[in-house]
């Protein structure tokens, strides 16, 4: 009956023999019911004990009995687990298992002796590797026919000590199950090494992805719950001075940084979502919501960008226009999307201020998580002032991302 069981097995059936392998995975392997290898083992010891004959405590009933007794002993020690065996070792016992059971062929006179030999043989083809499996299968055969010869003599039917040569053909059958076996294993120890890539993939994504919300959050929330909280430390100082007017001031600031922290937040939601709209419009979407409409130029060929491109492109536009509306607050802001044919360029450009600028919170991490942002797509990222042409003057952020 098919059986499972863990790895490493002990040994199998007479022509399946032992398992070949010291791994000791925790996947089963297929394999026959050592139930049913017990029973064959004790089948054959128990059918030489009612038939081999003579069997005594004296002369040839005495040597009998004594390679009786080994070939018995060898045949249950097919039940060894391999790795607890060393291969030389189980080569000796296996050659001292096939001199015995020529033996007990030629002082025997009778009974089912030759079943040790075939048992023997089959458990030899899975025990050894090919090679001496096959030598020491063949000595047997040769060793049982020899003993047959002689015992028998050339005028006996052929077929009576020709049957002698046929107790190594059990070493094929070994052979197969053994080469089945192993090619069972590898299947499942490559199923296994698969397995645990994929967990280490998909630890590593996740570990990205925890990254990558870290940034989010950043950019959300490190300058405007700075800002928020400098303004309201300043409201509570100029509660003790009675100026009321710059109280006003102060929280109405920080009441502004709420709400821009709040539009924020929706859209680093709206980014994170894996149904985002396509690049344009959501960056179009979120300039109308930042008072800055029309200010989208697209050119080249539009395509569909990948999500994780898109998620990150809408991070660098978020950020940049949050430093604008904070260093330049009242200039002009222009956004320029480049569709070409080897990467996808965004620039988001911004006028100097046309107002005072309030009071720098930054934790100066922003550039740097741009700069990350578009180091995982494989594309670079430039910040810096323009310093000829006709924006001249203008702060601009470009992001180049290859196709």
């Amino acid at each position: 009956m098919p059986y499972l069981r863990p790895v490493p097995a002990d040994q199998s059936a007479p022509h399946h023999g032992a398992d070949t392998g010291e791994a000791t995975g925790e996947r089963p392997v297929p394999e026959q019911d050592p139930r049913v290898q017990w029973a064959a083992t004790l089948a054959v010891i128990v059918a030489g004990a009612l038939t081999i004959r003579p069997m005594g405590l004296s002369g040839q009933g005495l040597a009998v009995a004594v390679l009786f007794v080994v070939n018995a002993a060898s045949l249950l020690a097919r039940r060894l687990p391999e790795h607890r065996v060393p291969p030389r070792l189980a080569l000796v016992w296996l050659t001292l298992g096939v001199f015995a059971a020529a033996a007990l062929i030629g002082v025997s006179s009778s009974g089912t002796s030759y079943l040790f030999a075939f048992f023997l043989a089959g458990h030899i083809g899975y025990r050894l590797e090919t090679r001496p499996a096959l030598l020491l299968a063949g000595l047997c055969s040769l060793l049982c026919g020899a003993v047959l010869y002689l015992s028998l003599g050339p005028e006996q039917d052929p077929l009576a000590w020709t049957f002698g040569l046929a107790t190594g053909i059990p070493v094929l059958i070994g052979i197969v199950n053994r080469t089945q076996r192993r090619a069972v294993r590898a299947a499942i120890e490559a199923a296994g090494s698969a397995e645990r890539a994929a967990r280490a993939e998909a630890r590593t994504a996740v570990l990205t992805e925890r990254g990558r919300i870290a940034r989010d959050v950043h950019d959300v929330l490190a300058h405007s719950l700075a800002g928020i909280n400098m303004q309201l430390e300043l409201a509570d100082a100029l509660i003790d001075t009675g100026d009321l007017n710059k109280v006003r001031e102060a929280h109405e600031k920080a009441h502004d940084l709420v709400k821009e922290s709040l539009r924020q937040a929706q859209w680093t939601v709206h980014a994170l979502r894996e149904d985002t709209l396509p690049l344009p419009q959501s960056l179009a979407a979120m300039l109308a919501s930042s008072g800055h409409r029309d200010a989208l130029t697209v050119t080249g060929t539009e395509r569909r960008l990948p999500a994780k491109v898109v998620q990150n492109l809408l991070r660098i536009a978020q950020e940049a226009l949050t430093n604008a509306a904070r260093h330049a607050p009242g200039g002009a802001v222009a956004v320029e999307l480049t569709f070409a044919a080897a990467s996808t360029t965004l620039r988001i450009r911004n006028r100097p201020a046309t107002s005072e600028a309030g009071a720098g919170v930054g934790s100066g991490m922003g550039l740097i998580g741009m700069r990350e942002r578009v180091a995982l797509l494989g594309g670079t990222l430039t910040a810096g002032p323009v310093a000829e042409g006709p924006y001249q003057g203008d702060w601009q952020v470009e992001a180049v991302i290859p196709q």
